[in-house]
């Protein structure tokens, strides 16, 4: 596969072949290919039939890496994701059984409907890139990529993820509803078949490990960094909230913008770069006080109105 295009060609090349089946949804797909080449995890909440396994299933052929799929259910155990040791009675040996977590982009479908142990299980996978199983580690292969779905709107038979899961997932996206002209053309496009034959291989896992290294000498000018920690800072000292944004999240603030500012065919960053990932990075890893609930208040909104609060001319002046 070619690796000497740049991240922008990449970026470009991998959304052409998923915009043969995700219609109207250019943005939300940009974010999914950051993620990827952030090395990061996507968890996508939204309303049953809006794309989400569909989206993901589309750039996993895109990306033409291996995948494996987990249907999280209430009964669902750890062994059923990590995989377990067995007793091989034809050769007398113990074997190691892989679970579906060792692939390189792993669909833990409606990942809400597993009990909080199960759940639990992904996160030695997710942070660390590597299984326990009886003692024993095993490296996943590279690149590893969780990409998670979840219904907000079914209660029933459902768990909420803890705030340490919700931590660990790099972007938080909803894909939402078509425009009308979006679904139309969705329709007269697809029909009543999803044709995933018809989208190619663009690239592989080595082209992604390497891009995934240049995005990490993008430039980052000292005070686009402080931009970055003090949007951070404005939200531990929001009123509406009882936890802002942790030290990890102006982590995962810093490496997207620099995948994002890549992606748009620049060797730095700019405030315009944080901008467009604030939201989908940051938006998860606040809580908002039972009263900012209870008014109907939305943690995307606070990180928007914080984003307008912070001035930005200096910065824009100085790179």
């Amino acid at each position: 596969m070619e690796n000497t295009r740049t991240i922008k060609e990449l970026t470009q090349a991998v959304l052409q072949e998923t915009e043969k089946i995700i219609v109207g949804k250019e943005k939300e797909i940009k974010l999914v290919i950051m993620a990827v080449l952030a090395d990061g995890h996507v968890l996508l909440e939204d309303l049953p039939g809006s794309g989400k396994t569909t989206l993901v299933k589309t750039l996993s052929a895109a990306l033409g890496c291996e995948s494996g799929r987990i249907q999280f259910v209430p009964d669902l155990l750890p062994s059923d994701i990590t995989g377990m040791i067995i007793y091989n009675q034809k050769t007398g040996d113990f074997q190691l059984r892989k679970g579906p977590v060792m692939t390189n982009i792993l669909l833990a479908d409606e990942i809400n409907r597993a009990i909080p142990r199960t759940q639990s299980a992904l996160l030695e996978a997710m942070e660390e890139r590597q299984v326990t199983i009886d003692n024993e580690r095993y490296e996943l292969p590279e690149p590893f990529l969780v990409l998670a779905t979840q219904n907000p709107v079914e209660m029933e038979s459902t768990f909420k993820l803890p705030a340490a899961q919700m931590d660990r997932f790099l972007v938080k996206l909803s894909l939402g509803y078509l425009d009308r002209e979006s679904e139309v053309e969705m329709l007269e496009r697809l029909g009543d078949r999803i044709p995933f034959e018809n989208v190619q291989k663009v690239t592989d896992h080595r082209e992604i490990l390497d891009a995934q290294k240049k995005a990490q000498e993008v430039f980052v000018a000292q005070n686009v960094a402080r931009y970055m920690v003090d949007i951070a800072a404005a939200t531990r000292e929001h009123g509406e909230l009882t936890l802002g944004v942790s030290p990890r999240g102006s982590k995962a603030l810093y490496k997207a913008a620099k995948v994002w500012a890549a992606m748009e065919g620049r060797d730095f960053v700019t405030p315009d770069d944080v901008k467009a990932v604030a939201v989908p990075v940051l938006s998860h890893r606040i809580i908002l006080s039972p009263e900012a609930r209870y008014s109907g208040a939305e943690a995307e909104k606070i990180i928007e109105d914080i984003l307008k609060e912070i001035p930005v001319g200096d910065i824009v002046n100085e790179l």
